[in-house]
């Protein structure tokens, strides 16, 4: 019940999704006198989907802690469903911060992980690059660092089917001086860990779209900001070339001329392609989609999902931390 246009969206993305992976069984929650009508008339979907009747929904202003008391939402039901063992994960085009504060209360986080991180696929020269925390941890340690390199690690494998994902660390410079003391002890950490040899040392801003790294590390407030900053470039560099293949006559030839390259690189750039920010570290796999995203958008968010559970993807996160806490990390007390 969550996203813009929502459940059109859901149940075409779901359509889309059965094709894709037909032998997964999706577990559908929501007003049964909204959806049931709509799922009956897309085939695929309905042959895939078990639907569940939960009455309430989370508006997209809802504060998360308002939302823990909505316990009939659809949301709080779907997430339930984790909980319990009935569906190994859970994708939401709903309310973000209601879904991060429920996941982390309802399904809790894995053992050994102190904070769950916020994790999202973008494009590069080189190729995709997974970048995390992108929102869910304003503030961090180096603990908490080095535990999103290993989760960066882990989702970059299962997902990207990397098999030795190189990952850095974001800074204000690449030398191994530059950046406060939290940074510098999380390299420090890494260098001396079981994916050191993956370590590629501090990267900067530049180098997520170069795709130095094919894992970034950063804590929540500086991703954030990174991935804000760049979808508006993404979207200046849209708009500007629109103007330009538009503002004359000969302008609007070269367009065609250059329509195939340009379809190319539109496909690239897609959004929906991207769709799909994971908070990880938790006990089962939970998917954030974009609300405004279209039906392709919500199938890609379901694709992300389907890898992570079929690549055990929270095994390897759970084999790495246990190789980390056998070497027995030193981490520097957090400055006040």
């Amino acid at each position: 019940m969550g996203g813009d246009s929502a459940p059109d969206v859901v149940l075409d993305g779901l359509e889309l999704a059965a094709e894709r992976h037909p032998q997964a069984r999706f577990l559908l929650v929501g007003d049964e006198a909204l959806v049931a009508g709509g799922l009956a008339r897309r085939k695929r979907a309905a042959r895939a989907c078990s639907l569940r009747h939960a009455p309430e929904r989370i508006s997209g202003d809802l504060k998360p802690t308002a939302a823990l008391r909505v316990r009939g939402s659809s949301m709080r039901v779907a997430i339930d469903s984790v909980a319990a063992g009935e569906a190994a994960g859970v994708v939401s085009a709903g309310n973000t911060g209601a879904l991060m504060a429920l996941a982390k209360i309802v399904i809790k986080t894995l053992p050994e992980i102190d904070r769950p991180a916020l994790a999202a696929i973008g494009p590069s020269a080189r190729g995709d690059v997974v970048l995390l925390d992108l929102g869910a941890n304003v503030q961090c340690d180096a603990r908490n660092l080095v535990e999103f390199a290993v989760m960066g690690d882990a989702f970059a494998r299962a997902v990207l089917g990397l098999t030795n994902p190189t990952i850095g660390l974001l800074n204000v410079g690449s030398e191994e001086l530059k950046g406060d003391d939290r940074v510098r002890n999380a390299a420090e950490v890494l260098r001396d860990s079981h994916i050191g040899a993956q370590f590629r040392g501090f990267v900067e801003g530049h180098d997520i779209t170069a795709g130095t790294t094919d894992v970034i590390v950063t804590d929540g407030f500086t991703g954030n900001v990174a991935l804000k900053t760049g979808e508006g470039a993404l979207k200046l560099m849209r708009d500007l070339l629109r103007q330009v293949f538009t503002s004359s006559v000969p302008a609007r030839l070269g367009y065609l001329l250059a329509r195939p390259a340009l379809d190319r690189l539109r496909e690239w750039m897609d959004p929906r392609r991207y769709n799909g920010a994971i908070l990880i570290g938790l006990n089962g796999v939970v998917v954030k989609s974009h609300g405004g995203t279209d039906a392709f958008g919500f199938a890609h968010a379901v694709d992300v999902a389907m890898d992570m559970v079929t690549h055990g993807f929270n095994e390897r996160i759970r084999d790495g931390l246990s190789r980390l806490s056998a070497a027995g990390p030193r981490f520097a007390p957090a400055s006040r």
